[in-house]
């Protein structure tokens, strides 16, 4: 199975940065998808940034262009995402997860997540 363990959350200033950083461990070749996810109380979880292993395509959030940039260590199976401008409505609880396929079975995993807040 896969294991997700996230770092660098945090404090920051507005227009400040942060870079977060989500380590992978066990069966890492099953996995096909990596992202970051991100929530705040009371709303839902959303996409901040993601990445496909296959292809090479990444996604970012409309909130996140310009200002976010999510990549990859193979070597280390490292996830990490650089948030530059940090605004307050990035407050929120940071989440990395993984998706793939591991004896014919879909899977997705998460992080215990990490919190970014960010002072006006």
């Amino acid at each position: 199975q896969v294991q997700l363990v996230e770092s660098g959350g945090g404090l920051a200033q507005t227009g400040g940065s942060l870079r977060l950083s989500c380590a992978a461990s066990g069966n890492t070749f099953s996995i096909n998808n990596m992202g970051w996810y991100r929530q705040t109380p009371g709303k839902q979880r959303e996409l901040v940034a993601g990445f496909n292993r296959a292809t090479n395509n990444i996604k970012y959030a409309d909130f996140a262009k310009g200002r976010f940039t999510i990549s990859r260590d193979n070597t280390k199976n490292t996830l990490d995402l650089q948030m530059n401008s940090l605004k307050p409505e990035d407050t929120a609880v940071y989440f990395c997860r993984v998706e793939g396929w591991e004896l014919l079975s879909w899977f997705e995993r998460w992080g215990q997540g990490t919190l970014v807040t960010v002072s006006s």
